[in-house]
């Protein structure tokens, strides 16, 4: 019965040593385990930190952005507004320019008839010099003639 219960011991004595190198080795595992969950941790926070760095200056860019954004449409109203003045100062030159033209060509034709007139006169008065010519000689022969008949 001893040898038994010796036998028993040394099992259970096997079974413990084998107990515990399974413990040791799970205690191992825990600890890599352990290590590795620390390191993802810490490399989840260092992510979660990288995120919100880029998070915020995404946000300070987007806010840039709507800035300049502002600036563009004011600028873009402005430019638009300058546009319309521009264009109805060009309608009114047009309208300006048309009634300009009108009037040269009215002055053109006057000049062209004035012109026409002047040319007329100079004939009129080509004539009439003509006239006084020859009654400045008719004259002049009567003078002879009067005083030849003196």
């Amino acid at each position: 019965r001893l040898t038994v219960q010796q036998q028993e011991i040394n099992n259970l004595m096997e079974r413990k040593s084998a107990v515990e190198e399974e413990n040791a080795c799970l205690k191992n595992e825990l600890s890599t385990l352990n290590q590795k969950f620390k390191d993802k941790s810490q490399e989840l926070k260092d992510t979660e930190e990288c995120a919100q760095k880029k998070e915020e200056q995404n946000r300070l860019v987007i806010k840039n952005l709507e800035e300049e954004n502002k600036g563009l449409n004011i600028f873009c109203a402005d430019l638009l507004s300058d546009l319309e003045k521009l264009r109805k100062q060009e309608a009114q030159w047009k309208t300006e320019k048309s009634g300009n033209d009108g009037r040269i060509k009215n002055l053109e034709t006057d000049l062209a008839e004035a012109r026409e007139h002047m040319k007329e006169l100079r004939s009129i008065c080509g004539n009439l010099s003509s006239q006084v010519a020859l009654k400045q000689e008719e004259l002049f022969q009567k003078d002879c003639d009067v005083i030849r008949a003196k």
